[in-house]
């Protein structure tokens, strides 16, 4: 391996362990670390990167981490990056996840849950909020995002999401395109590996047809029902970890009750406390969920290892198979506009979420306080996710009973 691309991969864990803030926050970072400090890529290539990002379903950052390692060091650099980026905090969640029955029901424990859990609702209204006021500007995208909430809190059937995703990424590609570029989609598709596509898919229909086929009584069931569940939303997912929750969540917790809402929030909540990406998270529930199963230990193990390879691979899937044509990709607009769309339903998926997630409060005002408190720091405050978070852990540890 050449010097450039062990100093990258240095420069890539020092990344792993300061990258803070979610999908913002990364690129901030990356910006100046890996353009402005080391010039591994160009402030114009790292933009184009996190755009195609944004396009594509997937982790947006780890996936614009894994191009500018592709464009460094090629497929095996793009590989051993990915891998140093997620490992970290994947293993934290599963370590999480692998002791939280022991100490949720202690009374210090007991008392920061109380307190981190509501702040964690704040954190996803924040989310929805911003995500609203930044793709919520025409009539067309308001109506899609009210759209999906309806339907998604009438349904609430996981099936749902990918329709309602094409459907906005239709009419928006319709209504906003012109018809101009039946010349450069042929150019585009004839780039496309057809074995690669055909792989991407497969894996998808093979977990779904196992999962189906294999009696619900056999140990291998949940496992490979599992993994095809959290491969499906890595598909669906556009717009980084913010639209992670409302469809881990609806699926998760409302339909199929793998985990409860409290753990779902105690996940979430430790979640944002951690550098490195947003989908980590799903180690957490993974974990969480072939523990409640009465797999023990080694069953939460393999749970979070399933959650992070299934929710991870499409989008690594992507980001290889489709950088080195991105030149001919960019070019049609017609993928691009459908991104306003499917960005507007993302919204109405996070409504529906917050809505879900307040549900247990009841008539417990402490917890809408320390929501609507936890909102307005992060809306108007420079203080960070992280920050909040640790400040729901001191408030449990002083006030605790």
């Amino acid at each position: 391996m050449k010097k450039r691309q062990l100093l990258f991969l240095r420069d890539a864990f020092i990344y792993t362990l300061s990258a803070f803030g979610g999908p913002q926050g990364h690129i901030a970072i990356m910006l100046r670390e890996f353009v402005q400090k080391r010039g591994y890529i160009t402030e114009e290539e790292l933009m184009e990167l996190n755009a195609l990002a944004q396009v594509l379903p997937g982790p947006s950052s780890t996936q614009t981490l894994v191009g500018i390692a592709w464009k460094v060091g090629g497929l095996p650099l793009a590989i051993i990056t990915f891998l140093m980026w997620i490992l970290p905090s994947a293993a934290i969640m599963c370590m999480a996840a692998i002791s939280y029955k022991m100490f949720a029901n202690q009374g210090k424990i007991a008392a920061i849950l109380r307190y981190i859990q509501p702040m964690a609702v704040g954190i996803v209204a924040y989310a929805t909020y911003t995500f609203a006021h930044k793709f919520l500007r025409t009539k067309v995208s308001i109506m899609l995002a009210v759209g999906s909430l309806i339907v998604t809190l009438i349904l609430q059937n996981p099936y749902a999401f990918p329709l309602l995703i094409l459907l906005g990424g239709i009419v928006s590609s319709a209504l906003e395109t012109q018809p101009q570029e039946s010349e450069l989609r042929v150019k585009l598709f004839a780039n496309v590996n057809p074995n690669k596509v055909a792989y991407f898919i497969g894996i998808l229909l093979t977990f779904a047809a196992l999962g189906a086929v294999i009696n619900r009584t056999s140990p291998f069931s949940l496992p490979i029902r599992l993994f095809e569940n959290f491969y499906r939303n890595g598909i669906l997912i556009f717009g980084g970890g913010q639209v992670l929750v409302p469809l881990m969540y609806t699926e998760f917790v409302e339909l199929k009750h793998y985990l409860s809402s409290s753990e779902f929030l105690s996940g979430y909540a430790l979640q944002q406390a951690l550098p490195g990406p947003t989908f980590s998270f799903t180690s957490f529930l993974g974990g969480i969920t072939l523990g409640n199963k009465g797999y023990g230990m080694a069953g939460e193990i393999l749970g979070s290892v399933i959650a992070v390879i299934g929710i991870n691979l499409p989008g690594m899937i992507l980001i290889l198979f489709i950088v080195p044509f991105w030149e001919d990709l960019k070019k049609i607009t017609r993928i691009k506009n459908s991104l306003s769309g499917i960005n507007a339903v993302a919204v109405g998926f996070m409504a529906t979420a917050f809505i879900l997630l307040t549900r247990p409060f009841g008539g417990n005002w402490m917890a809408y306080g320390l929501m609507v408190g936890t909102f307005l720091l992060l809306q108007f405050t420079k203080i960070k996710a992280p920050v909040v978070i640790l400040i729901g852990v001191v408030l449990g540890l002083v006030l605790a009973p």
